[in-house]
């Protein structure tokens, strides 16, 4: 049997009631007279074949004894011993007293055992419902909780229907199989330490899962009591909670409690940059007078030649170029504004082409420009687009540096009325699948001393552009992002 029964019987079933609980006064008469009544008719007919005196009264005592109290049987015998004088004849007074004393004395020691006869189906009745109640509580809630029992050797020998629910598996099919075909990591000698006063410890990561035919995984907590020797073949009694939604609730929490600790840091950086942005304005401002007081110097010594003046030419533009970067950011921090304008991509491209050169040459990593020059005039802000695909070729030579023949490869093509598509590919190992929903998560990287942010920020300048990242794999098998810039309309360019 491997399957507690329903608590609802099989058929109807009365409850016992007690035939003498609240009898009315009248009952008890009733039931003697009329039994004594049968009786006195019983001995008158059978006067005509036999003399009888008491006998036949004495089933009217029985009955009246078994049907009612004390009192009802003591008004049967006076109302025998009043029939039997009445019909008697040729029988002396001493006679008919000894015959009635010792008729009420017999009578009545009949009528106790029948009394205490009585008693005692009364209280099997009442034992017997009890018995019943009990039964039917128990049946309930059995089959309301989700219980196993296991015997020595760890297979099961009873499960009831919310057990075999939570398991997802069918109580016939459970029985006899060993719990741990369900229950990963459950071992039959784990019991022992129950027997021995002890809990049922989990295995690692401390919690008891249940593999489900459908794929899903059940989280549950496993209370397990040990039963006494005699009931062979149960050993032990499982009770199993399913935990699966309490688990879920937690992870979510924990999900939560990260997420308000980003975006607690993310405020504090935008803090941080709206300041950085105020105060680094000034000696970047200071940093490119100096450059040019310096290259001045040179030329009137006559020192510079071609290479120092190309350096000093490259170190102001980029000296201007960080604070152009710094004053977008302020004002999109501030105002979230952009300077929108038309540009063209080869352009763009072509005054980070120095950018590239230094990133490829301290990382030993080539970066191969192939950029379509035609159809190439977009609606963008130079300097946040510029920053973005710096952020991504920054990306893509940190994931091959460690390779051999790294290549990184900046793309750009015309699509005919979507604007311009930039792409940014390389040969590494590519982006993990499970990295993907986190990629452009906020503090989320796998960096050394690394923030988190280059790829959060060129996403948000991407999408400010109408434009969205899109994830792949190179032909080289390497990581591929691409997005595409806005085209210019007629009415824009009028």
């Amino acid at each position: 049997m491997t399957q507690v029964r329903s608590a609802r019987p099989a058929g109807p079933r009365r409850l016992w009631v007690d035939p003498l609980v609240r009898q009315p006064w009248w009952h008890g008469v009733l039931i003697a007279t009329t039994s004594v009544g049968v009786a006195v008719l019983v001995r008158h007919s059978l006067e005509a074949s036999w003399h009888f005196y008491f006998l036949p009264l004495l089933p009217a005592v029985m009955a009246t004894a078994l049907l009612a109290g004390r009192w009802s049987v003591a008004l049967a015998i006076g109302l025998a011993v009043v029939a039997n004088v009445m019909q008697v004849r040729g029988v002396s007074d001493q006679d008919i007293a000894v015959n009635s004393i010792l008729f009420a004395l017999i009578s009545w020691g009949i009528a106790e055992v029948c009394q205490r006869l009585t008693q005692a189906l009364r209280q099997s009745g009442r034992i017997s419902h009890d018995l019943f109640v009990r039964e039917a509580v128990l049946d309930t809630i059995l089959t309301s909780a989700p219980i196993v029992t296991l015997d020595r050797q760890g297979h099961i020998r009873r499960i009831t229907p919310v057990a075999a629910e939570l398991l997802a598996v069918a109580p016939d099919a459970a029985a006899n199989r060993p719990f741990s075909a369900f229950v990963s990591g459950f071992d039959p000698a784990l019991l022992d330490k129950v027997g021995k006063g002890g809990i049922l410890d989990p295995p690692p990561p401390r919690r008891w899962t249940a593999a489900r035919p459908d794929g899903s995984v059940a989280s549950l907590i496993i209370r397990a009591d040990i039963l006494p020797d005699d009931i062979e073949p149960e050993h032990a009694v499982l009770s199993l909670a399913d935990q699966t939604q309490a688990e879920a609730v937690k992870d979510r929490g924990h999900d939560l409690a990260l997420h308000l600790k980003r975006t607690w840091r993310l405020n504090s950086l935008g803090e941080m940059a709206a300041t950085l942005a105020h105060e680094l304005n000034q000696p970047l401002g200071a940093a490119t007078v100096y450059l040019q007081a310096g290259r001045n110097a040179l030329k009137q010594t006559g020192v510079e030649d071609d290479n120092a003046a190309e350096a000093f030419q490259l170190a102001t533009s980029q000296l201007l170029r960080a604070g152009e970067i710094i004053r977008r950011m302020r004002d999109q921090i501030t105002t979230g504004a952009h300077d929108l304008a038309e540009q063209r991509v080869s352009c763009l491209v072509e005054e980070l082409a120095p950018v590239f050169t230094m990133i490829s040459r301290d990382a030993d990593v080539a970066i191969r420009l192939d950029i379509q020059d035609e159809d190439d005039h977009v609606l963008i802000d130079r300097i946040q687009i510029q920053q973005a695909l710096s952020n991504l070729v920054r990306n893509a030579v940190e994931a091959v540096s460690n390779q051999h023949e790294g290549l990184v490869a900046v793309i750009g093509r015309s699509v005919q009325g979507q604007g311009y598509e930039l792409t940014v590919e390389d040969n590494g190992p590519g982006i993990p699948k499970d990295r993907l929903d986190v990629l452009f998560q906020p503090m989320m990287t796998t960096k050394a001393g690394g923030m988190g942010l280059g790829l959060s920020v060129t996403r948000s300048i991407i999408e400010s552009h109408g434009g969205q990242i899109i994830v792949g794999r190179s032909a080289s098998g390497g990581a591929s992002f691409s997005f595409r810039l806005p085209p210019i309309t007629e009415f824009e360019a009028a």
